[in-house]
């Protein structure tokens, strides 16, 4: 069979997303609305009117691995990022473990968490708050099939409902601040409120820090589109800088547009207020907004929910398709739609494990989906800390080239990636508190032992890996950048 022009050489279709449309995958798998009204409270409850310095502290790892991202991208522009630049530079183990499973499932209990709450926000938009939790899991399921059909489709289509989604989510936050701001009696934002150090310990610190890098996490799924953008070496980087630096804009104003209509109290609409920390937004947006308009607030935080969700269902099946094609999972993940130019198989695959994980953890109890939501920061920590420092190893005979390589490929990275392994080990030992989080087993913090057990897991599926494909684990590190695709009848 030919292959027409436009395909990469693993299939899909090259030139499909330019830098605006990079972005707005960028953007949209963050979900910014769903983010901050789920994150700031916490935040909020741990350093209380210094959530803008936490917010600050956290893009600085973020931003720093964002560099590392970069760099690593206009040297190996593929699909399978982390998975292909941790195999180049620490070996198939690393690139397996660190680079392919501790992602995928982190992203799996995510797309769980987010298909539930754009079913739950749905139902509260028709009025239907009251249903049974397996009504509102059913109807998270059909959110994940629709958008997997989507995703199947391909960049273009998706694309266009990203600029739609994200422009909703964006038009919210943006009137939800400006309102706050012109209420009457509210006080002005303080500078004092970005101050690091008045932060009184370094666990809260840490745990701020940590719950920030959840409110930042899925910008790099923009870069598994990589091969299919106009410039592959260039777009994807920039997006990624760009990306994170409107997030930060974002966050950083709706947190003072909060802080200062509201305070830290810890009654009423205060932010201080645990029965506020889990919907920041939907406590606010009725008195900043009146109800009609809150409703508004309701919905964007349901169409952040789906918009992330649809970046996850197309990233991660582009993972596994540079996984498969360089043999490092099963041949049938690198097939690709023969009209769509898409890894239909791999999207199929993660909207149906999306759907068993959802109704597993939604069976066990929401405690327990809440609990597995928190953990994944620990797994951010641990990929995103893994990929910074091996930036820097790949390079590391190439740093005195100039400076610019120095910095961006060597200083930079190392320190993004000290910090997040460092937020990883605090982190870890905060969790085994059994008062962290929702669940407990014999003492021990279920946060802890769901991020643990994950890890775990991953090490016993690199060995059940290393058996099924030898080859790979064997020559991996110098034959990851060959290509092998799979057309699908």
């Amino acid at each position: 069979m030919t292959t027409p022009p436009d395909e990469t050489g693993k299939g899909l279709r090259g030139g499909s997303v330019g830098l605006l449309a990079s972005v707005a995958l960028g953007l949209s798998s963050t979900a910014p609305a769903y983010s901050i009204t789920v994150t700031l409270g916490y935040v909020a409850l741990v350093v209380g009117d210094l959530a803008p310095a936490a917010l600050l502290l956290g893009f600085v790892p973020i931003l720093l691995t964002a560099f590392a991202f970069r760099e690593l991208n206009r040297e190996m522009p593929d699909c399978g990022t982390t998975f292909v630049w941790n195999t180049r530079a620490f070996g198939p183990r690393v690139g397996w473990f660190a680079g392919g499973w501790v992602p995928q499932i982190a992203t799996l209990i995510a797309m769980a968490a987010l298909a539930k709450v754009s079913a739950g926000y749905l139902l509260g938009l028709l009025g239907l708050e009251g249903v049974p939790d397996n009504a509102v899991a059913a109807v998270a399921v059909l959110i994940v099939a629709v958008l997997t059909v989507v995703a199947r489709r391909g960049l273009r289509v998706a694309a266009g409902v990203q600029y739609v989604l994200l422009g909703l989510q964006l038009l919210a936050l943006v009137g939800f601040g400006v309102a706050a701001f012109a209420r009457p009696g509210v006080s002005g934002p303080s500078l004092s409120w970005l101050n690091p150090l008045a932060i009184d310990s370094f666990g809260s610190f840490a745990q701020a820090v940590l719950l920030c890098l959840f409110i930042y996490w899925g910008w790099d799924a923009l870069i598994t589109t990589n091969e299919e953008s106009r410039d592959s070496g260039r777009v994807p980087g920039q997006a990624v800088v760009i990306s994170t630096l409107v997030l930060l804009g974002t966050y950083l104003f709706t947190a003072f547009a909060a802080l200062s209509f509201a305070g830290v109290g810890t009654d009423g609409i205060g932010l201080g207020n645990p029965d506020n920390a889990t919907d920041v937004l939907a406590s606010l947006a009725p008195p900043v907004l009146g109800d009609a308009f809150a409703k508004v607030i309701e919905l964007a935080v349901c169409v952040s929910a789906a918009s992330a969700l649809l970046t996850c269902l197309l990233s991660s099946p582009r993972s596994s398709l540079s996984m498969g094609a360089h043999g490092a999972l099963p041949a049938a993940f690198a097939r690709v739609h023969p009209r769509h130019r898409t890894p239909a198989f791999g999207a199929v695959v993660y909207g149906s494990v999306t759907a068993a994980v959802l109704l597993a953890l939604s069976l066990l109890s929401d405690d327990f989906l809440g609990d597995a939501i928190l953990c994944v920061g620990l797994l951010i920590a641990c990929y995103y800390g893994t990929t910074a420092l091996a930036c820097v190893w790949y390079f590391r005979k190439r740093l005195r080239e100039s400076r610019r390589a120095l910095f961006l490929r060597g200083i930079l990275p190392l320190t993004g990636g000290l910090l997040m392994l460092g937020a990883f080990v605090r982190s870890s030992y905060d969790m085994i508190d059994p008062a962290y989080g929702s669940t407990s087993f014999r003492g021990i913090g279920g946060v802890f032992l769901l991020g643990a057990g994950s890890l775990a897991a991953g090490s016993l599926a690199v060995l059940a890996a290393r058996a099924a494909y030898p080859t790979f684990f064997r020559t991996g590190r110098t034959t990851v950048v060959a290509r092998r695709v799979t057309p699908e009848d």
